[in-house]
């Protein structure tokens, strides 16, 4: 593959990227200088302890914060040139009270390029069928008039990831985009959001506290140290997709998520 080719693929890229807090004696390193590479439609897992730089790498990537040293492309630009078109799910939904679900889902239609420019033609047509065929994908098919304080967590979640999605990002950040939610819950999304990736094929970059999650979801992991963070492993999950819940039981993917905890431990410590 050319360089030129090569570039192409690639959706985000650190390139020693670091990221210092403060000055003088109250500087705090947040981020070693890290490399970081996904290609186009790569879903990789950011895991690692408490505080050691993981929704540090997805501020650099939306630009929210700019590198100390290094720097962040991406779409094989500077990131904060903002080329590709993203999508963001956090563990809060954040939904605007004041507005039904199908309101709430259609927002990035209204203020993201190229659709805003058509919004008022569409928003009763193409993109209100656009919602509902998304919300029907996720089982919300009936419930597009609801306000959000009519919803459960779960619920308010998989709006929250069809939100993230209806304009479709070549990027897609989640942060604990289920850590609220009780285990069966979080299984029921870890499967609607691998059957939704699997039929958009988005760039995906998960910030996530729980190890199978990222197992079951992911095609790498990457395991980030304490603070100073930094990437000491970036491990390819030998998994075919899609993949069965059962999945997550088996002795072969205990052992991975056990090897997981352990290195987190250590590095931890």
């Amino acid at each position: 593959m050319t360089d030129a080719a090569s570039t192409r693929r690639k959706a985000v890229e650190l390139q020693q990227a670091s990221v210092i807090f403060g000055i003088g004696d109250k500087a705090v390193t947040a981020l070693s200088p890290t490399n970081l590479t996904l290609d186009k439609g790569d879903f990789v897992a950011l895991v690692g302890p408490s505080g050691c730089g993981k929704s540090t790498i997805l501020r650099l990537v939306t630009s929210l914060i700019t590198p100390s040293s290094g720097a962040v492309l991406v779409g094989g630009r500077d990131a904060a040139i903002r080329h590709l078109r993203m999508g963001m799910a956090f563990q809060n939904p954040t939904m605007l009270p004041w507005l039904t679900i199908e309101q709430n889902v259609m927002m990035p239609l209204k203020i993201v390029k190229p659709f805003k420019q058509s919004y008022r033609q569409d928003r009763k047509g193409a993109f209100r069928d656009r919602v509902h065929a998304l919300l029907g994908q996720v089982g919300l098919g009936d419930f597009s008039g609801h306000f959000p304080w009519q919803l459960s967590g779960g619920m308010l979640q998989r709006a929250n990831l069809c939100r993230a999605l209806v304009h479709d990002p070549d990027l897609l950040l989640l942060d604990e985009p289920f850590g609220a939610l009780d285990q069966f819950t979080r299984e029921e999304l870890w499967q609607t959001l691998q059957e939704l990736y699997l039929d958009r094929k988005p760039t995906v970059l998960l910030v996530t506290h729980d190890l199978r999650e990222a197992g079951f979801l992911a095609q790498r992991i990457c395991v980030m140290s304490a603070r100073p963070g930094r990437i000491i492993s970036d491990e390819v999950v030998p998994l075919a997709q899609p993949r069965a819940i059962e999945t997550i039981y088996t002795p072969e993917f205990v052992e991975k998520t056990q090897n997981l905890r352990a290195l987190i431990a250590q590095v931890r410590a």
